[in-house]
């Protein structure tokens, strides 16, 4: 698998390498190995979630606090959606960057996200279901919501129509009204490092 940086530092493509045959494809969609040799970090697998959403459904910008923090990696296993990694990390370089990343089931491009990013994905095809590796089990009262139309962003969501969101998604603040709530770059780095396993 070919595993990058994204221009969001310390988000990553994982694009695998299907190995075809008359039967159809193979591919490897995760080796813990390489991702930790390419990212730095660990990654175990604590919950696993789907989300299945309509045609030119919006979701987040979803985020969460530290502690606990939720690291993830995101698969499309059905349909297409545009994918948007935000750099929420207060103090990042590259805080208030994103990267752009088309993901369906025929290229399975995942994304990995480690703690204090954001993610946002806008549905292309009715149906669309998304898989989500979590690093941490869900615990009520972490999850950080961001604008995903906030205009200082500028998310290139190229919508030709209002996009249909959540309640909760359609009031969420600016990253500008969100500062006070967002996690550090340095709070980030000291949960990337904490596990003794990771390499430096």
């Amino acid at each position: 698998m070919l595993i990058t940086e994204t221009a969001v530092r310390d988000a990553y493509r994982i694009q695998p390498e299907p190995i075809p045959d008359q039967r159809g494809r193979f591919y490897e969609a995760l080796r813990h190995e390489s991702l930790r040799a390419a990212t730095g970090h660990a990654f175990e697998v604590r919950q696993v979630n789907f989300t299945v959403s309509h045609r030119n459904v919006l979701r987040g910008i979803h985020g969460t606090t530290l502690p606990p923090g939720q690291g993830k990696i995101v698969t499309c296993v059905r349909g297409a959606a545009l994918t948007m990694v935000v750099d929420i990390r207060v103090g990042s370089p590259t805080f208030g960057h994103h990267d752009v990343v088309r993901q369906d089931p025929h290229s399975a491009t995942a994304v990995y996200l480690p703690d204090g990013m954001g993610l946002a994905y806008v549905a292309l095809a009715d149906d669309t279901c998304m898989n989500y590796l979590c690093t941490q089990e869900y615990v009520h009262g972490t999850i950080i919501d961001v604008d995903a139309l906030d205009p200082a962003l500028g998310l290139p969501w190229n919508l030709s129509e209002p996009p249909i969101r959540s309640a909760r998604d359609a009031a969420a603040p600016s990253l500008a009204e969100a500062v006070g709530l967002l996690p550090t770059y340095e709070d980030c780095l000291r949960a990337y490092h904490a596990d003794p396993s990771v390499n430096d």
